[in-house]
C-alpha cells in the first residue's frame, strides 16, 4: 500500500508538542485546513494525549501517534494492534528489524492497512558524537541507511530519517517506503535541539515525502500565517 502524499498541505505535519490538551486544541483550531497531519508524542500522551488522539481521528483528522516503541516482540504485537483500533494514520517504533517485523505482523493478523508504521533510524537530535556515545561505530549515514534497508524488508510504510540522509534514502529505497523527515527549519529559525536540519523546500527537493514541523509553527506570534508559508515553500518544491 502506498503511503504518499497527494498534496503540499498533506505533506505539512504539524507536532502538538505542548502541555495540555487543551492548548492543543487551540493550536488546531489555530492551523486547521493547513496541516495535513497532527503528530501527538510523549509530552502530551501523558496528559491526556492518547484519548485526544482517538477523538480528533474521530473527527476526521489525520494523526500520528509518535510512541517510537520498542520491546519484546509479544509486547510490540499486542501494542500494535491496540493501536491499530484507533484509527491513527502513522505509528512509530524503533527501526530494529525484529521489532519491525513483530509491527508488521500484529497489522497483517487484524487486517489493518490503513495504518502506517514508520521505523525511526536515528533521532534528528544525535550527531556523530551522540552516536559514538551510544556505543555505535561508524557514520551516522550508514547506520540510517542500515536501518532503511531492513525497515523496507520488514514491509513497514515509511521511515523516519533527517532530511539530510532523505535523498541517499530515496535512492536506496526507491518508493517503496514514504520518507518522514524531523529536522525541518524555515531560514531564520532556530535549530533548537536538532543537529541535522534543511529547509522545508530542500527537504522535498532531496525526496522527503512529509516534513515534521513544529516550533516554527507553534512558538510563532501568528500560528497560522507561520503554517501557511510553510506550506507555500513545500508547494514551490513540488
Amino acid at each position: 500500500m502506498s503511503y504518499r502524499p497527494a498534496n503540499a498541505i498533506d505533506r505539512l505535519i504539524l507536532p502538538l508538542d505542548v502541555p495540555t490538551v487543551e492548548e492543543a486544541r487551540v493550536l488546531v483550531k489555530e492551523t486547521q485546513g493547513l496541516v495535513g497531519t497532527y503528530k501527538i508524542g510523549m509530552q502530551l500522551q501523558f496528559a491526556g494525549g492518547l484519548q485526544l488522539a482517538e477523538e480528533m481521528a474521530k473527527e476526521g483528522h489525520s494523526i500520528f501517534l509518535d510512541v517510537k516503541l520498542l520491546d519484546i516482540d509479544n509486547t510490540i504485537t499486542s501494542a500494535v494492534k491496540n493501536v491499530a483500533k484507533m484509527g491513527m494514520k502513522f505509528m512509530t517504533l524503533h527501526a530494529y528489524p525484529k521489532n519491525m517485523r513483530a509491527a508488521v505482523r500484529a497489522l497483517e493478523e487484524v487486517g489493518n492497512k490503513d495504518l502506517c508504521l514508520l521505523g525511526v533510524t536515528v533521532l534528528t537530535s544525535m550527531d556523530e558524537q551522540d552516536l559514538k556515545d551510544a556505543g555505535y561505530v561508524g557514520p551516522t549515514a550508514d547506520l540510517v541507511e542500515q536501518r532503511a534497508v531492513d525497515a523496507a524488508a520488514a514491509g513497514v510504510g515509511g521511515i523516519v530519517c533527517s532530511p539530510l540522509e532523505a535523498k541517499a534514502m530515496r535512492a536506496k529505497v526507491g518508493d517503496q517506503l514514504c520518507i518522514v523527515t524531523p529536522g525541518v527549519r524555515p531560514k531564520g529559525s532556530a535549530a533548537g535541539d536538532q543537529r541535522r536540519v534543511m529547509t522545508p523546500y530542500d527537504a522535498i527537493k532531496a525526496g522527503s515525502d512529509y516534513l515534521v514541523v513544529g516550533r516554527p509553527i507553534y512558538a510563532a506570534e501568528n500560528r497560522r500565517a507561520a503554517a501557511e508559508a510553510i506550506v507555500a515553500e513545500i508547494e514551490s518544491a513540488l
